[in-house]
């Protein structure tokens, strides 16, 4: 028998076939999560970022991330969502999508992975995880055209994985990728308010 615990690519692959009917609500996939759900909910609240998805999920997932991030910065045990945001609707087949198109890149970080660089693993740095991760759900919230939220997208799922497999090295790439996703948004923003300045000024 098999005792080993499932990677996140298992978890994750399983978790469509984990509800019975058409939809779950973000509540429902909260519990679901159990004990990983920072680690894991962050990768999967995260990945909708980074693939085509209906409108209003993205944004739902920022939210959603905010609070994720900002209760993990504050070394909380457990998660709190408002029950407006627990009762959204997400269709079990937009779960499926993210599970059929993440998984094949998540087993080959999987592949590279490992317990390593403990230093960004510890509780407290965990925290400055959560932060990080509070910001760039607050920076997803902000629709932007060409590259929209997928690079803030990526930084957090980045920051999942993570946490899940207990590595600092990607961790640190987190932080990384964050800061290419800040710069991004930061200039996608001034560009947007340079031209929006020279029409109607």
């Amino acid at each position: 028998m098999d005792h080993r615990a499932p990677r996140t690519s298992e978890i994750i692959a399983a978790l469509p076939d984990s509800f019975v009917g058409d939809s779950l609500t973000i509540g429902e996939l909260i519990v679901a999560l159990r004990n990983r759900v920072f680690g894991v909910g962050i990768l999967i609240f995260a990945i909708p970022n980074i693939f085509p998805m209906p409108p209003g999920v993205p944004a739902a997932m920022g939210a959603v991330l905010m609070l994720l991030g900002g209760q993990l910065a504050l070394g909380w045990n457990s998660i709190w969502l408002p029950k407006k945001l627990q009762s959204r609707s997400i269709p079990r087949e937009t779960l499926k999508r993210i599970a059929d198109r993440s998984v094949p890149w998540i087993q080959k970080f999987e592949k590279i992975s490992k317990p390593r660089l403990d230093a960004f693993t510890t509780p407290i740095a965990v925290r400055w995880v959560g932060a990080a991760v509070f910001v760039l759900g607050f920076v997803l919230l902000m629709p932007f055209p060409f590259l929209g939220n997928i690079p803030p997208g990526a930084a957090a799922c980045v920051f999942g994985l993570g946490l899940v497999e207990r590595d600092g090295l990607i961790v640190v790439f987190g932080y990384l990728a964050s800061l290419v996703a800040l710069g991004i948004t930061a200039l996608a923003t001034w560009v947007l308010y340079a031209g929006a300045s020279f029409l109607f000024f």
